[in-house]
């Protein structure tokens, strides 16, 4: 309600606060007179006598300083609203209860001519007002004016009219109201109040009207969308903004009652006729929000209401056919309707409105797919079921395969036709342009998603199944075979002199590469039912994908081959298992997986392909190992081969460190063979790592001088040499000590011989702890008779002796030190 002042009454406040301003000022500057008074003359020199001298040492008088002026807390346009707001309230509330409260004091003349003249008072007091510049007192005494129109129709139901039912009385008066409001706003165009009221009591009429005849649900929702209609229009149309503001409110607002009730009478619809005038309902909403996207003004707007309008006119034709469909046939109706949405491209629509019913059949079609997925989702979990029943048998159909360990979902026959329904759409829609790839890859996905569940679906036979699902493996691996890779972008001639990138494989490639794995696990895991398919299904994938292997050099084959060598461990189990082979029986035909992988990765030229074979390789292995765990010999002798085959592979001169895997896999093997053996003599396990340990050390000493004797002989040494002692330490028979004493002494002889420090200090520790052992039961046969203050002396004499040539033997042990420094 704030209102700029007219230029008299505005020149008047100018001169107002010009003439605060000046006498602020002149006030400021006597202040600083005085101030630069004060300060002169306590510079000046003070006289010497006479009244001067006094009045120098008199005190300063300090006057008291101006006073500030306040700052108003409140702008005096915000006063003037505060006060025309209350005013009008008060005015209001006085009205009020005199209409209710003191009406009945008054005869019919007198009531009559009070609220007439109050009222016309109202109402045409705004015109002098606005004629001398006072709008916003004007607008505040037209709103009570309004007001007071309201209390005089309540006053007329109660006095003249009683019988006359009140909510029709309300209803025909709102619009009577409305259109005297808009009427009075037009008259008097410089007030703001009257149009937005008038549209708001604009709202109720239909609605209550509607109620007073006692209309049903069909009814009332009609009369919502039509209020909900002529907002729209009025918010499209009527360039006044308060009045689009309130429009729009009542839009939306009466829109989503009208179309939750719409809505709501379409789902409880038990027949044609009741979905027919239900989905007329819905197609009325759908035309006032497509309405309103074909005339808004934001693009983003129109896109909305576009894409809203769309999904009401599925709801709608998918209603009627729900009324007279079966039940599994409600999504594929609703999806019918919903790719009948896209024949608005190339129309004359605006590109908003066309943009927006793209989306609108979009979310209806993620919404059909995500329906379906749950029988998606069984049909693949289900067969995991079979691994606790391996070969209990065939199943009778393809239904009772995949649901072992989980329910089959009810009205889900149409799931596979939806899904392929979906799967044509998005490979005709996306024909061309950069999302093509991105939508061949989904509509893959989804035509695999129906061909997996229609077995289940028309429960096939189960060899049928099996069938089927080869044959998807088949045709997913032929398309990632022979699809194309994506593009490699140039960089312009800055990078002409690298070498060129090698192609990335295409969305559809690892699409179709994923999907045929997935395929063939499913076929995997559901031969598991019966012993006949499960060799078979496994020789084929083996075979399948090996072959692709072969035939094949992109990218691909890295994956078909570590494919096609899992498949074949799976498939010597499998057939050990149908021989009735006991596992580690099963553990020497797995090896030939292992075996056939080192050989593959040594023709492959591919570090990828190369890479995956191996790792698939040692996985067989280990799958091998673990099979034959429970039995030592045979245990020992497939580490033995596993041990043949990593050293096979470390000839190969880019894979040099495998060799020390293969001689971690003799050691192991020779370990497991003398546990077989039931040897408990350390020596027997850890002279095989000495002697290969200082062959090694030795040849690489010679290759390289400058090798560390701790590095070349410190490990094999001491494998041998602690274990040994240690044993020696807690043995009683005289053999383990000599033969650890004369291995000990050679040691330290060849040490000294050749200065090698590693030898010499192992060696000679091994030795003095050997003959420390030896003498130990003499040592504590002697000190038994000794007298006990013999030791204690002998102690002494010790500290003597090395405190008096103490420099000598700092000297004697540096030289040592220096000696042993020296040595390798």
């Amino acid at each position: 309600m704030t209102n700029i002042p007219p230029p008299a009454e505005e020149l008047r406040i100018l001169d107002h606060e010009l003439r605060q301003l000046d006498a602020r000022r002149t006030q400021l500057l006597a202040r600083r007179s005085w101030l630069l008074g004060v300060l002169r003359s306590a510079e000046a020199p003070a006289p010497a006598w006479g009244p001067a001298r006094a009045s120098a040492q008199a005190p300063a008088v300090w006057s008291a300083p101006a006073p500030h002026p306040r700052r108003p807390e409140a702008t005096a346009p915000g006063v003037q609203n505060v006060l025309l707001v209350l005013g009008g309230v008060l005015l209001t509330v006085a009205a009020i209860a005199f209409t209710l409260v003191s009406w009945g004091h008054l005869g019919i003349a007198g009531r009559a001519a009070v609220l007439g003249a109050v009222t016309f008072a109202a109402l045409a007091a705004p015109v002098p007002l606005l004629k001398r510049g006072l709008r916003s007192t004007a607008e505040s005494v037209a709103g009570l004016g309004l007001v007071l129109t309201v209390l005089d129709a309540y006053a007329l139901h109660e006095v003249a009219l009683p019988e006359v039912d009140g909510t029709g009385y309300a209803a025909a008066a709102s619009a009577l109201l409305a259109v005297l409001w808009a009427a009075y706003g037009r008259s008097l165009g410089a007030l703001r109040l009257p149009f937005p009221a008038a549209m708001a009591t604009a709202q109720l009429p239909l609605l209550l009207w509607v109620v007073a005849v006692d209309a049903g649900h069909h009814t009332i929702t009609a009369a919502l969308l039509v209020t909900a209609a002529f907002d729209t229009v009025v918010a499209l149309s009527v360039p006044v903004r308060s009045v689009r503001v309130v429009a729009t409110v009542g839009a939306y607002g009466t829109g989503a009652w009208g179309l939750l009730a719409a809505g709501w009478l379409s789902w409880e619809a038990t027949g044609p006729s009741a979905a027919t005038r239900a989905a007329a309902l819905l197609a009325l909403a759908a035309a006032i929000a497509l309405g309103a996207a074909w005339r808004a003004p934001a693009a983003q707007a129109a896109s909305g209401l576009a894409l809203t309008g769309g999904l009401i006119t599925v709801a709608a034709a998918g209603g009627v056919l729900r009324s007279v469909l079966p039940d599994a046939w409600t999504v594929p109706g609703h999806l019918l309707c919903g790719v009948a949405l896209l024949a608005v491209r190339g129309t004359w629509l605006p590109e908003s409105v066309r943009r927006g019913l793209r989306w609108s059949s979009a979310g209806v079609q993620a919404l059909a797919v995500a329906w379906a997925l749950p029988l998606v989702t069984v049909v693949l979990v289900g067969p995991a079921g079979w691994a606790e029943r391996v070969w209990s048998g065939a199943p009778s159909d393809a239904r009772d395969a995949v649901t072992v360990s989980t329910p089959w979902p009810s009205n889900t026959e149409t799931a596979p036709l939806v899904l392929a329904a979906v799967a044509a759409v998005l490979a005709l829609t996306f024909r061309g342009g950069p999302h093509r790839s991105v939508a061949l890859s989904g509509a893959l996905g989804l035509a695999w998603a129906a061909v997996l569940v229609l077995p289940a679906t028309l429960q096939l036979p189960y060899l049928a199944v099996l069938l089927t699902l080869g044959v998807t493996t088949v045709a997913t691996l032929t398309a990632a075979a022979y699809s194309r890779h994506a593009h490699v972008s140039d960089d312009g001639p800055a990078r002409q002199t690298e070498p060129p990138a090698r192609p990335r494989p295409s969305p559809i490639t690892l699409t179709a590469l994923g999907l045929a794995l997935l395929t063939s696990l499913h076929l995997a895991v559901l031969s598991l039912a019966a012993e006949a398919a499960t060799p078979a299904v496994l020789g084929s994938l083996t075979a399948l994908f090996a072959a692709v292997t072969a035939w094949q050099k992109h990218e691909i084959r890295a994956v078909s081959a570590a494919a096609a060598l899992a498949y074949a461990t799976a498939l010597a189990c499998a057939t050990g298992a149908s021989l009735d082979w006991q596992p580690h029986h099963i553990a020497l035909l797995v090896l030939l997986v292992p075996a056939s992988a080192a050989l593959l990765a040594a023709r492959l030229k591919d570090s990828t392909s190369t890479l995956s074979v191996e790792i698939t390789g040692a996985v067989a292995a280990l799958v091998a190992i673990d099979l034959a765990v429970m039995e030592p010999p045979v245990l020992a002798l497939v580490l033995a081969l596993c041990g043949v085959i990593a050293a096979g592979t470390a000839v190969r001169p880019d894979r040099r460190q495998v060799g020390y895997a293969a001689a971690a896999l003799f050691v192991l093997a020779t370990w497991v063979r003398l546990a077989s053996w039931e040897v408990g003599s350390p020596e027997a396990y850890t002279l095989p790592v000495t002697v290969p340990a200082l062959v090694v050390g030795f040849v690489r000493r010679r290759r390289d001088p400058g090798t560390s004797s701790w590095t070349a002989y410190g490990p094999g040494l001491s494998v041998t040499l602690l274990p040994s002692l240690l044993a020696a330490w807690g043995d009683l028979d005289w053999p383990r000590p000599l033969l650890l004493g004369s291995a000990a002494l050679l040691v330290t002889l060849v040490g000294a011989r050749q200065r090698l420090q590693a030898l010499l200090v192992l060696g000679g520790g091994t030795l003095a702890l050997v003959a420390l052992h030896e003498l130990a039961p003499y040592i504590a046969q002697a000190m038994g008779a000794v007298p006990r203050w013999a030791p204690p002396a002998l102690a002494g004499l010790l500290l003597l002796a090395l405190g008096a040539t103490y420099e000598q033997r700092l000297q004697d042990a540096r030289r040592v030190r220096e000696v042993l420094g020296r040595m390798r």
